[in-house]
């Protein structure tokens, strides 16, 4: 299958480096120290030193494996991004109260967003708040970097699709996005949210019609939403697929999505049963819809 399903793989054992403690080395006050225990000390420092580098190589190689050892985690759906799918993203941080941020870039930061946002997390035990990125240095005193890999979750707004991939990439947020992903954080969002992951897909960012955006590339492919909620959606996917100027790739609904680890497909979920998620392709020069079965989450 072309959008395989993962399977969990087996547990992961930390190893943690021992703490290391030397006993402190007392000078007598007596008497000179002998030749004999001039040696005794300068091997017993030697010594110490040994055990305090394996220590530091030991909690090195531990960091290294703990970083090696992140699952990359990304959510989606195609619209409506509300409290259900926020649950869903805090149940894949494996936290028992993660901190989950919303970066509404693409709405302009706009102040309807956030009190929606704040709203949808009331009823999660979930710790959330919101970076905006139209900031001042007066009132931000944190990098993008302090900001936004210091939280379990991150859920990028809908909007303008173009405006969001032009301002991450003046600040370096889109950076910033995939070291997130690299280490493990879970990312996701709806609409503009869901497509900023992929390679491309189609926006209504532009005027006039639905046009290609490309995007961070997390994601390998081309990606519809609203698929089945806005006229256009569904038959410009189908002709930009058609005639190359876009890439096979996943078309979901409102309220419908998709959990992917890594760049593989992990399970396909909705809220309500008819929204749905589609693979959509060319097969001997005609379109492929296939729908992808879809488990309810509440």
């Amino acid at each position: 299958r072309r959008y395989p399903f993962l399977t969990p793989g087996p547990g992961v054992l930390f190893l943690l480096p021992e703490h290391l403690e030397l006993d402190p080395f007392t000078t007598p006050t007596t008497k000179e120290p002998t030749i004999m225990e001039r040696r005794e000390f300068i091997k017993s420092t030697a010594m110490g030193s040994i055990g305090l580098g394996a220590a530091d190589l030991a909690a090195s190689s531990s960091r290294t494996d703990s970083a090696q050892a992140a699952t990359p985690k990304i959510l989606i759906a195609g619209g409506g991004f509300g409290t259900t799918f926020i649950r869903y993203m805090a149940e894949l941080t494996g936290k028992p109260r993660p901190k989950i941020c919303y970066l509404p870039t693409a709405s302009a930061s706009s102040e309807v967003n956030p009190t929606r946002w704040y709203e949808n997390c009331a009823p999660l035990d979930v710790i959330p708040s919101v970076q905006r990125s139209f900031i001042a240095s007066t009132r931000m005193d944190q990098t993008w970097e302090e900001a936004l890999l210091s939280v379990d979750g991150i859920v990028v707004s809908g909007g303008n699709t173009l405006n969001q991939q032009v301002i991450w990439k003046a600040h370096g947020i889109d950076e910033v996005l995939r070291k997130a992903w690299n280490q493990g954080i879970v990312l996701g969002g709806a609409s503009a949210g869901s497509l900023c992951w992929f390679e491309e897909g189609t926006t209504d960012s532009r005027p006039i019609e639905l046009t290609k955006v490309e995007c961070l590339g997390l994601l390998a492919g081309s990606h519809s939403p609203h698929y089945s909620s806005e006229e256009a959606r569904r038959p410009d996917y189908h002709r930009m697929i058609l005639s190359g100027e876009l890439k096979p790739g996943y078309a979901c609904d409102n309220n419908a999505g998709i959990y992917f680890e890594g760049t593989e497909v992990r399970r396909v979920v909705h809220t309500r049963d008819d929204a749905k998620v589609y693979y959509v392709s060319v097969q001997n020069g005609e379109i492929v819809e296939e729908e992808l079965t879809a488990e309810m989450i509440e």
